[in-house]
């Protein structure tokens, strides 16, 4: 993806090259080069410092959310209170209709500030693995600091790849029997099998593109799996990304290829589909739209749950070495027993890293805003800004999708770590210190509600069943 963000990068330049008042100087050092470096560089110190503030960022937007929610909520009831005496003053059906809209707006409001504060009251305790998990996922990138570097690999591969499938496609669009039309244009056309090479052709493009994306995947889920489960960090290997690559090859392409492969036949119907919605777009009725949207979006939905199982299905066959389907089935059950920690490390992971983007964005429209003033030869700004902070966020979003699969792996990691051991000598933890912690404090909140006895006990009875057996 780099380079194709390096392609809007030149854009950008020209763009500025555009908007100058004379174009037969330039002066000022090169903002392209500098804006590139400084999204790139901003990317990887919040990748860093992201550990030391976890903890204050998870909590000040919780806190933000609730009081964001409740004072919405008090807003409403408040103009619903004022419009209602006002409406009394003045009787028209305008005013009845929008008193009627606010108190609508005022319940369903309370109705969700409720939902979220019983929500955010079952999952504050999951909240804090979250945070653990944040903070490992900091050490991860200090012992292995070649898995920043990671998107540029897969993006080459995916680039050598996509040049490829581009040469075969002229190829097969000159393939045939030179045939001369009406205008005295030369046409080939194809005849025999040569016809379906098309199709042939786009599923490769799919298939190929999903298994290089996943080939990423499972190296970092190798890299991860391997400091994880290395009780002493002096022992991890000279270059563990390396290693995890070298696994890669020698076992686990087949696991990489039936996976992509899964995503392929889902991706190809819904890319069928909205061709299907697009050429009879204004031509169908109602109900045949409405039923061609709902299948494009359950497989949108479907595609991003098995995307999801398949990171899991590669973590678990990092670690345990088996197939693909058996992986999948051991992610699935470890999914299942932990839901709600899953559903809190999505949601509130998710969040941080999103607004971690729109750091990244902002700091750097703001150092264009500093560059484009201090070179006053240049007279439009829009287009610039625009092109370099979509460029930010496309270096934010490459960057720091490799720190959300860590956190991933990590869970992974210690829910099967938690699950088949418990501190006892011969059973000894392989988290970090920082999840031990956790599991401490979990097990003092176990004991102090019963076992069994709420739905805090039941949710980590499956992650302490080591213990209970002992």
């Amino acid at each position: 993806m780099f380079r194709s963000l390096q392609k809007l990068m030149d854009l950008l330049c020209a763009a500025m090259n555009y908007s100058h008042r004379n174009t037969l100087q330039t002066q000022g050092p090169p903002s392209c080069v500098l804006s590139t470096l400084f999204q790139r560089v901003l990317s990887m110190i919040l990748m860093v410092i992201i550990r030391y503030i976890s903890r204050v960022l998870v909590w000040i937007l919780t806190i933000l959310v609730i009081l964001g929610s409740l004072g919405g909520t008090g807003v409403l009831w408040w103009l619903y209170a004022k419009q209602r005496v006002s409406a009394s003053a003045v009787e028209t059906q305008i005013a009845k209709d929008n008193l009627q809209a606010l108190l609508i707006y005022a319940i369903s409001a309370t109705v969700f500030t409720v939902i979220l504060f019983l929500v955010m009251l079952v999952m504050r305790k999951r909240v804090a693995l979250t945070i653990a998990l944040f903070h490992v996922a900091g050490k991860v990138f200090i012992h292995l600091p070649l898995l920043v570097f990671q998107p540029f690999w897969t993006f080459f591969a995916l680039i050598l790849f996509w040049t490829y499938w581009i040469t075969v496609l002229l190829f097969l669009g000159t393939t045939g029997s030179p045939v001369p039309n009406e205008e005295g244009f030369v046409e080939f056309q194809m005849t025999g099998p040569l016809k379906y090479m098309w199709w042939y052709h786009v599923v490769g493009l799919i298939w190929i593109s999903e298994f290089i994306l996943a080939c990423q995947q499972m190296t970092v889920a190798g890299a991860v799996v391997t400091y994880y489960f290395t009780r002493e960090k002096r022992n991890l290997p000279f270059t563990p990304i390396l290693a995890s690559v070298n696994r890669l090859i020698c076992y686990h392409l087949g696991t990489v290829a039936k996976g992509s492969f899964i995503i392929t036949l889902v991706k190809i119907p819904r890319m069928i589909l909205m061709y299907i919605h697009t050429q009879l777009k204004g031509k169908e009725n109602a109900c045949a739209r409405c039923m061609l949207k709902a299948c494009i979006c359950c497989l949108w939905c479907l595609e991003k749950c098995l995307t999801y199982l398949n990171q899991n299905a590669y973590t678990a066959t990092a670690i345990n070495s088996t197939n693909f389907c058996t992986s999948a089935k051991d992610a699935f059950v470890i999914l299942v027993e932990n839901a709600l920690r899953v559903a809190a490390i999505n949601t509130v992971g998710d969040f941080m890293l999103f607004l971690g983007k729109v750091l990244i964005v902002c700091s750097t429209g703001l150092a264009g805003i500093m560059l484009l003033n201090y070179q006053r030869d240049y007279t439009i700004w829009v287009l610039p800004l625009i092109i370099v902070c979509l460029f930010a966020f496309l270096v934010a979003h490459c960057f720091l999708s490799i720190y959300e699969m860590v956190v991933d792996v990590l869970f992974l990691c210690f829910a099967i770590d938690t699950k088949y051991n418990d501190g006892s000598p011969g059973r000894e933890f392989y988290m970090d210190k920082v999840l031990m912690e956790f599991v401490e404090n979990s097990r003092k909140s176990m004991k102090e509600a019963g076992r069994g006895g709420g739905a805090e006990g039941r949710e980590l009875k499956p992650m302490a069943s080591g213990a209970s057996s002992s």
